[in-house]
């Protein structure tokens, strides 16, 4: 008998229901008895947040997964899987809720920075490598949501119509290569329903995932996803998330009794949960006396646990990988012989990995001979954008996390040229919502520490608690209040450097006062009519008011009384950038302290005013905001204009409306760019937006959602210390109805992926339309010749050499087409790629695997149409100079088996050596 099950005999059935459902929102239960601590699963996937959002325990801030995408690079995305384990570790948690690998079907998508590609081959590349850098430090990775949960919209109730071979081909094969080859210990099953089942109900659990696939790890539903007893219970659904209440428990127990569940359901799913404790050092039985390389389970050697450090190889175990750290793709090659992981990385290794991500990443789509700058760079740039003070670093949701600090790009242009003259004005708005005050400039009035003084009170003004915080942004204090809350209360000494007015507001709901050095000059009852998310609250109101503040410590105090009672508490002490007068855009504009009483609301007038007035003003208002940004750009020798989306558009739980930038944010790049002919536009979003301005300015740099380090990762790119070594890994469209695939609003219930396989670059190839930026499209700072392709037994080989002045990155891309055919293909589809980096004049020869399934369609089982398929090589789906002829491999294989391909991290690449 194997120890686990021997393990699941000391259980009662009772005590094996119990560890099915989350012992609480983050955490699963532990039992003693059998050695079982207690696992705590982690939101990523681009920083590892913990249990609670609180700024006092912050997390390093990666680029999203739109930036690592467009890195091409599974090296890369090894090591961003490594440092995300790391933070787990050094914050107590087990498995981390990442890599999200849901296809960019629609560019609507409001979770799309979230998540890699619009091709499968691409996901699954980067996702397999994700999981086994996050695994190779001994933490769970989890590919999520399986399967189609590629909307936003109605997401707990849509139902997904889909073909079989449109899931296999491409939903289905974007999670293979994390479960097959990388090994992953756990999957998150998805809100939505496929073909009629929900996801946690649905059979693609059992089949191909647990059997095909041979997935022997927790299948975790996405929280408050596990709706029901029985039909949840039957299927390969294992944990119920969050807890302690679910749709098991008691009722589940009841169920096995009556006979509708058989009790082996439930053993396997505890065997299952004891076997990933043992995975991650939860289980105390197994890890303390556990033979490295020996499944607990089965007593077999499992590609998933540690092989021995021993100085001689263990015949058994192939070497390390160079690429991933790995020696089979799953187990961790860095293990001590004792079998314990290595020590966590530090916070500085984060934040440079954070910033060698963002500047290889940045894609740069235009560009005019501006960039990059020569040293020691430009004497005076205009900086122009409220992204490029109040920039997003990372999108909404649960992939939120609080970073230690952010560095924009407003600052990351003024370190890297401190003898410049640099300016910043707005521009125009594109955030609604309050700037946090700059935790540098705040001091604690009780404590004298960094931040602000919170208070929390009943209703009888007694404190319950008092505590030093370090933001002024407290969004989500919902989790934290006391018991009896009523009222919240912010006070902090705010260093005031240059006498002037500024904007202060206070943002959440309640009646919310502010006082600046104890005299009161706001007053505002805020009501929140909209969804609360994580213990804060989304898009919460605001108010604001132009205040006279002296140099030196101003006392501000911002107080909500009669907060709401449910799990939503937020307060935000802030700065509104928006212009006075743009109530519009600006939520509650409570005018001038002293002279405006009453103030205005989001979609109210002005007493005695007219909205036609109204409108007039915030007309007026916005064109002397784009007005001064020109007279800025025109004194300037180079303009720098960041736009992007806002907090309301990109996020957890939405899709997106339109493509367009928010705001009046197309009107300013044009007015800016007929003003300074060196105008460049860095792009501060998280999927494609609109940008009718792209061919009148001088260059366009896709920065994404950056990271913490994002300003200082613009400065090296803009500087050329760094070259932008993104290519776009999704489609970017000219106009929103060009769009072949757009629509996420599902139809009385149901989403019909009726494209089939023709989604992202497959659906614009078919429709014929020309998209402004094609898939896989990147200029960076050096040219590439590629010539002598050759094809031949499953592989291509071609001949990259760096014609440019400067060493660089290139994305050598193959594709397969067929011209006639029996099967609906694409035009053409991505079937292999290598990252070569080469410095000047250098060439090399570079081989890559054209993998079986590359030439296969899914027919009941993969199938090979026999003869032969054009390889077409180049550098983007639309620039494809090289072509060769390659017979298909003969035979059919009903599902992969034999070793995996060679990782891409393994191909040859060209270096300075």
């Amino acid at each position: 008998m194997h120890q686990i099950d021997r393990l699941l005999e000391k259980l009662t059935l009772e005590g094996k229901v119990r560890l099915l459902t989350g012992a609480d929102e983050w955490s699963t239960h532990a039992d003693p008895d059998i050695g079982l601590r207690a696992m705590v699963l982690s939101d990523g996937p681009s920083g590892i947040r913990g249990v609670t959002w609180d700024e006092r325990d912050p997390a390093v801030n990666l680029p999203s997964a739109t930036a690592l995408a467009a890195t091409w690079d599974v090296a890369t995305a090894h090591a961003y899987g490594a440092a995300l384990a790391a933070e787990a570790r050094r914050k107590g948690a087990h498995v981390v809720l990442g890599p999200t690998i849901n296809l960019h079907r629609s560019p609507l998508g409001g979770r799309h920075f979230e998540a890699y590609s619009e091709d499968p081959l691409l996901t699954a590349d980067l996702a397999a490598a994700y999981v086994r850098g996050v695994q190779s430090l001994g933490v769970a990775a989890t590919p999520k949501h399986y399967v189609g949960n590629d909307f936003e919209t109605e997401r707990f109730t849509a139902n997904v119509v889909v073909s079989e071979r449109a899931l296999r081909e491409l939903y289905l094969a974007a999670f293979e290569k994390a479960v097959v080859e990388a090994g992953a210990w756990v999957v998150m099953s998805a809100y939505n329903a496929v073909n009629g089942a929900t996801m946690t109900e649905n059979p693609l659990l059992a089949e191909p995932l647990c059997g095909e696939w041979g997935f022997d790890g927790v299948v975790v539903s996405d929280w408050w996803a596990a709706r029901s007893t029985v039909a949840a219970a039957l299927a390969r659904q294992d944990l119920a998330m969050p807890g302690p209440d679910g749709p098991w428990g008691d009722a589940l127990v009841a169920a096995v009794r009556d006979g509708l569940v058989p009790e082996a359901a439930v053993d396997e799913k505890v065997r299952r949960l004891l076997r990933l404790a043992a995975r991650v050092g939860a289980l105390d039985d197994l890890t303390s006396g556990l033979t490295p390389g020996l499944d607990p389970a089965t007593g077999t050697r499992n590609a998933s646990t540690p092989v021995p450090a021993t100085g001689a190889q263990d015949a058994s175990a192939p070497a390390p990988d160079p690429g991933t750290g790995t020696r089979d793709g799953r187990t961790p090659a860095s293990w001590t012989a004792a079998g314990v992981p290595p020590a966590a990385a530090s916070a500085e290794e984060g934040a440079a990995l954070a910033r060698r991500v963002a500047a290889d990443g940045m894609v740069l789509v235009r560009n005019e001979g501006e960039l990059p700058w020569p040293a020691p760079g430009p004497r005076s740039v205009a900086v122009i954008g409220h992204n490029a003070l109040q920039f997003r670093s990372q999108g909404g949701g649960s992939a939120t996390v609080t970073p230690p600090y952010v560095i924009s790009p407003l600052d990351g242009l003024r370190a890297a040229l401190p003898d410049a003259a640099i300016t910043w004005t707005l521009g125009a708005v594109t955030q609604e919502g309050l700037a946090a005050l700059p935790i540098a400039r705040l001091t604690d009035p009780v404590s004298g520490e960094p931040g602000v003084r919170a208070r929390f009170l009943d209703s009888g003004g007694r404190e319950l608690l008092s505590e030093n915080r370090r933001s002024s942004d407290l969004a989500r204090l919902g989790g934290s209040r006391p018991s009896g809350t009523t009222s919240v209360e912010v006070t902090t000494r705010y260093l005031v450097r240059e006498p002037g007015t500024a904007r202060l507001g206070i943002a959440g709901a309640g009646f919310a006062t502010l006082a600046v050095d104890g005299v009161r000059v706001l007053e505002r009852e805020l009501v929140h009519g909209g969804e609360d998310f994580g213990g804060g609250l989304v898009s919460p109101p605001h108010a604001s008011v132009t205040v006279e503040l002296a140099a030196g410590a101003a006392e501000l105090t911002a107080r909500l009384d009669g907060v709401p009672q449910g799990n939503g508490l937020t307060l935000t002490l802030g700065e509104d950038l928006a212009p006075a007068g743009t109530a519009r855009a600006g939520g509650m504009d409570a005018g001038k302290a002293g002279t405006d009483a009453e103030g205005t609301g989001a979609g109210e007038t002005r007493a005695g005013a007219g909205e036609a007035a109204v409108e007039a003003a915030v007309e007026a208002a916005v064109e002397a905001a784009v007005e001064a940004a020109v007279e800025a750009a025109r004194r300037a020798e180079v303009a720098v204009v960041v736009v992007g989306t806002s907090p309301e558009i990109e996020r957890e739980a939405a899709d997106r409306a339109t493509l367009a930038l928010p705001g009046a944010q197309d009107r300013l790049v044009r007015a800016v760019a007929a003003a300074n002919p060196r105008t460049v536009v860095v792009v501060n979003a998280g999927a494609p937006v609109l940008m009718p301005w792209r061919n009148e300015v001088a260059a366009v740099l896709l920065g994404w959602f950056g990271g913490q380090e994002f300003g200082d990762a613009l400065a090296d790119v803009l500087l050329g210390t760094a070259e932008p070594g993104g290519r776009l890994p999704t489609t970017w469209p000219g106009e929103e109805a060009d769009v072949p695939v757009l629509r996420t609003a599902p139809a009385d219930g149901v989403v019909v992926y009726e494209e089939g396989v023709h989604v992202g670059y497959r659906a614009w190839l078919r429709a014929g339309t020309a998209p402004a930026y094609p898939f896989g499209h990147g200029l960076g700072y050096t040219s590439w010749e590629l010539t002598d392709l050759a094809a031949t037994n499953g592989e291509v080989s071609l001949t990259v050499r760096n014609t440019g002045g400067r060493a660089g990155k290139h994305v050598v891309q193959v594709y397969l087409s067929r011209e006639s055919s029996a099967v609906d293909r694409p035009v053409r589809w991505l079937a292999g790629y290598a990252v070569v980096r080469a410095v000047a004049g250098q060439s090399d020869r570079v081989t890559i695997p054209l993998p079986r399934r590359a030439f296969q369609h899914w027919d009941g089982g993969w199938r090979t149409e026999p003869g032969e398929f054009t390889v077409h090589a180049g550098s983007s789906v639309a620039d494809l100079p090289l072509t060769a002829r390659i017979s298909a491999p003969q035979g059919d294989r009903p599902s992969p088996t034999g070793p995996p391909p060679p990782p891409r991290s393994a191909f040859r690449r060209a270096t300075g050596g």
